[in-house]
């Protein structure tokens, strides 16, 4: 059964550009053990948005997990892990922490919960409503500039 996850990044340090520009990245550099874990438990073919952290703080895009956990190779010490991921399509529209926070069926979920927290799983309904969100801001921002 596929699963859905969160993953954030400073888009100084690695863009959506920047990943929509090389079509496929290892996902290292992470230090937090329960994040850690969250890479371990992902699976070929589990969807994940892409937020930018920082001053964004916005899902901006879909990716795939193409490669499922192995050694993180950019770890001096330590018991670290990585995953393989592809970049599926940009979101619509961005969807911004804000907005999020103010969708009354989002407010439990890890994002606003453990902010911290770079890589998250999601529920698949949390997943979609924050997709959904992306294509409802687009045919607002139509419908008013009619």
């Amino acid at each position: 059964m596929k699963s859905f996850w969160l993953v954030k990044q400073e888009p100084s340090s690695y863009s959506w550009s920047d990943f929509i520009a090389e079509g496929q990245t290892s996902w290292t550099g992470v230090r937090n053990y329960a994040a850690r874990n969250n890479l371990r438990k992902m699976q070929k073919g589990d969807e994940v948005l892409f937020y930018h952290s920082g001053e964004d703080k916005a899902v901006v895009g879909i990716a795939r997990v193409v490669r499922t956990a192995y050694r993180d190779l950019t770890a001096k010490e330590g018991d670290w892990s990585t995953v393989d991921l592809t970049p599926l399509k940009p979101l619509r529209s961005p969807v911004t922490l804000r907005e999020i926070k103010g969708n009354s069926g989002l407010k439990g979920i890890p994002l606003i919960r453990q902010s911290r927290l770079s890589v998250m799983p999601l529920a698949e309904s949390v997943f979609r409503e924050i997709v959904k969100m992306s294509t409802t801001q687009v045919d607002r921002l139509a419908a008013a500039r009619r």
